[in-house]
């Protein structure tokens, strides 16, 4: 075993690209709850021409290969807007995939460690994107449960490797799951009638169409810009970058689990953004829109009785006036009229109260728990 020898390539060439993005399907070959990305959204995602986020991050991506065989990948990035906002020298690793083989995998952060000591970095930390809104941490907790959008489905050997390495937690998030009560169940219909009366002055903006969502893409998601400020990982969104978020969400998503409200001067002042889970639609497609895999993606969502909640926010001066509890109470209604039976909540910080809090009003649960870690790296790191 000492004298193995293990090539690392570095991704330059739309083949290698090729290699890094498909790799996942090789090695998550039979398991279960994995589901393949869309493969379409993923040449945009990693192609710096398509992903403005490229332009004020350093990045590197590794293959692994043993013997001729390509048997791990992994990611570095260094997010310099976000280190300079919150005073951190953080260098990041994600997208890590291998079997399980502790040679590999520790070769690969290895070789993310030696470049970001090479970058000026004092810490590594990870699994963790370009931001919050790109899949973060490992998931520790609900390894059983079936994986949901923008979500890390891995195998628990995975939790080894990288503790074994020396990483620590840096923090957890966690996912709950809320039972959506039946239609003849009116428990909340005290509480949403008094908030209403407690903001007779906002009106909340339902939708029926997709193309009738357009107009909001940029008030939602500088609100979105607001309320996240402070959201560990979270980098705010430039013109470019929100206009690529749309893009790369507005297709799928459901205009009746889109929630907005209005104040008098028409200023959007929350929101609330789910999506029925498509995972089902996307493994039977194995990632591909094409030829028909965007009809079987449409139909599992239509079929499906989970809804994913993606992103929400209150404007600071709005806070505390039952604005979460009203559109709470809305998705719940609306999920009723759909056949949704439960809600994943998507990831909460374990420190972010307020919105576990929320939550738990709702009677959510958790049932996922995902770990995010980090390492104190310098050159007189041992590790090989």
């Amino acid at each position: 075993m000492i004298n193995r020898q293990v090539e690392l390539v570095e991704v330059k060439s739309k083949k290698q690209l090729r290699t890094f993005i498909h790799l996942p399907a090789k090695i998550h070959k039979g398991h279960a709850n994995w589901v393949p990305p869309i493969y379409l959204d993923d040449w945009l995602f990693f192609n710096p021409k398509k992903n403005e986020t490229f332009s004020y991050c350093d990045t590197i991506l590794l293959l692994a290969y043993d013997n001729g065989k390509c048997v791990g990948r992994i990611m570095g990035i260094i997010n310099h807007k976000y280190n300079e906002t919150h005073n951190e020298n953080d260098a990041r690793f994600c997208f890590i995939e291998t079997y399980n083989d502790s040679f590999i995998a520790n070769k690969l952060l290895r070789a993310v460690e030696e470049w970001a000591i090479l970058k000026g970095k004092t810490c590594l930390v990870g699994p963790l994107g370009f931001s919050d809104k790109d899949p973060q941490g490992l998931l520790i907790e609900g390894l059983d449960q079936p994986s949901v959008i923008s979500t890390i489905c891995n195998f628990p050997y995975m939790v080894d490797l990288i503790e074994n390495y020396g990483f620590t937690k840096k923090t957890d998030l966690v996912s709950y799951k809320i039972s959506v009560p039946e239609a003849s169940n009116n428990s909340y219909e005290m509480i949403y009638q008094r908030a209403l009366r407690n903001n007779k002055d906002l009106k909340i903006v339902n939708f029926s169409k997709r193309k009738l969502l357009k107009q909001y893409v940029k008030p939602v998601l500088e609100l979105l810009n607001q309320t996240f400020k402070n959201i560990y990982a979270f980098n705010p969104l430039s013109d470019k970058e929100m206009d690529e978020f749309a893009d790369r969400y507005l297709m799928i998503l459901d205009p009746r689990f889109i929630k907005v409200i209005e104040n008098q001067k028409k200023e959007v002042v929350a929101f609330v953004l789910g999506v029925p889970d498509m995972c089902v639609g996307i493994q039977k497609s194995k990632g591909y829109i094409w030829p028909i895999g965007f009809i079987q993606i449409l139909r599992s969502q239509k079929k499906t009785q989970l809804m994913n909640l993606l992103l929400g926010g209150i404007r600071e001066d709005y806070r505390n006036k039952g604005l979460d509890t009203i559109m709470g109470i809305e998705m719940l209604m609306e999920a009723q009229k759909r056949g949704i039976k439960y809600i994943d909540s998507h990831l909460i910080l374990e420190n972010n109260l307020k919105m576990r809090a929320e939550m738990e009003k709702l009677g959510g649960i958790i049932y996922k728990k995902f770990r995010i870690y980090q390492k104190p790296i310098h050159n007189s790191s041992s590790k090989n």
